[in-house]
């Protein structure tokens, strides 16, 4: 175990999807590691390719020094641009080449958070180099390897893990998101409720709320006139606020009932990551 037991949690889900990741890919041929992903412009390998780099660097390994072509439609940004590196410099590899660095990967990583005994609010150069906490960076690499997991698991049609340690983390990621893509995104009105019903394998219900000052918080408690209701099962949801599907393709999935015109902001503003 960690040293810090608050910690070991993000730990064991952060092992249990990367794990998952490695079962997913080494038996896979050639072709299927160029399968398409609902990540622009990635393939399966890219995708673990990513993954790779993003560890590599929270292991303290120099960056590459590469550059990147100018045709990658998908980089758009600073951000895109960053994380790219780490994946273009990798697309000349085979399969087994891979394979074999992200079991080495796992097997480095594993053995830094091991003997991790630093306190979890240290300061240290996080994912995308940004500065933040110990705790927020292994947080932000769970919430990341598990979405990309899921990425993989559909183009792969391999679904599992919708209710891993992973998925737990990354539901209370994203909900985190919710009081301002609610309150502030979507100029909910002031002294209005917006509840979220979500079921499936990790089932649960969340109200945001929005105060006489327009200002956002989320609970369990339901409302008894929420201006909007949106019922979801929670693949979709996460599919949805990861930005890997648009709304309109996934009418069948998604039931709204209230305001419409919110409830199409709230939606418009649903995705939240990069």
């Amino acid at each position: 175990m960690t040293v810090h037991p608050s910690l070991q949690s993000y730990v064991d889900a952060w092992t249990h999807s990367i794990e998952a990741i490695s079962e997913l890919v080494t038996p896979l041929t050639e072709s299927d590691w160029n399968r398409r992903t609902a990540c622009p412009g990635w393939s399966v390998r890219d995708v673990v390719s990513h993954v790779i780099g993003m560890e590599c660097e929270m292991l303290g390994d120099p960056r590459p020094i590469h550059s990147l072509p100018r045709d990658l439609y998908h980089v758009t940004n600073e951000v895109t641009r960053y994380t790219e590196v780490q994946v273009d410099v990798r697309r000349c590899h085979t399969a087994p080449e891979q394979t074999s660095e992200l079991e080495y990967t796992i097997i480095r990583r594993s053995r830094q958070l091991r003997n991790e005994t630093r306190q979890p609010d240290t300061r240290i150069r996080g994912p995308l180099g940004v500065e933040m906490s110990l705790e927020q960076a292994l947080r932000m690499r769970v919430f990341d390897v598990w979405v990309h997991e899921q990425d993989l698991r559909r183009a792969l049609h391999r679904p599992g893990n919708l209710d891993s340690p992973g998925a737990a983390v990354a539901r209370d990621w994203l909900l985190e998101a919710l009081p301002k893509v609610v309150a502030e995104d979507a100029a909910a009105p002031h002294n209005s409720a917006v509840v979220f019903d979500v079921t499936g394998p990790l089932e649960f219900m969340r109200t945001v709320r929005v105060d006489a000052e327009g200002r956002g918080t989320i609970s369990g408690s339901p409302s008894l006139g929420p201006v909007v209701t949106f019922t979801v099962d929670w693949e979709t949801y996460a599919m949805l606020a990861c930005g890997r599907v648009k709304p309109e393709a996934v009418p069948d999935a998604l039931k709204i009932e209230g305001d419409e015109k919110l409830a199409s902001a709230i939606l418009d503003a649903f995705a939240i990551t990069p």
